[in-house]
């Protein structure tokens, strides 16, 4: 009877395991894929600001708003690259500094949705 307990135990803990890992890389993959909308989504919000400003019909306000809540859940997780601070640098761009501008556009370029800003 020991040896069926030690057995059924070991088939337990190579179960477990196997669920574990088949999560761990589940979930991975869908950080991912989260990663990749929550870009997406930011630099088609900047491409539309971008879009809405050099129109000059005042509708760059709202579009300003939409694209700095999209750069929050970025600086959250961390998702800006190569030092940009994409919060700061949006929000540093909707109140019209072209530096800044520049560099979330290169984030967006970097990302590869670099089609999607203006």
């Amino acid at each position: 009877m020991r040896g069926y307990v030690r057995g059924g135990a070991v088939a337990v803990a190579v179960a477990v395991a196997g669920v574990l890992g088949v999560c761990l890389t589940g979930c991975s993959g869908t950080d991912s894929a989260v990663a990749h909308d929550r870009r997406e989504t930011y630099c088609g919000r900047l491409g539309a600001w971008q879009q809405a400003r050099n129109a000059g019909d005042g509708g760059d306000g709202i579009a300003g708003i939409a694209v700095v809540a999209a750069s929050k859940p970025l600086d959250r997780d961390r998702l800006d690259t190569g030092g940009s601070h994409v919060l700061t640098d949006t929000a540093l761009a909707v109140e019209g500094d072209p530096q800044a501008e520049g560099r979330v556009v290169a984030y967006c370029d970097a990302v590869g949705f670099e089609t999607l800003t203006r």
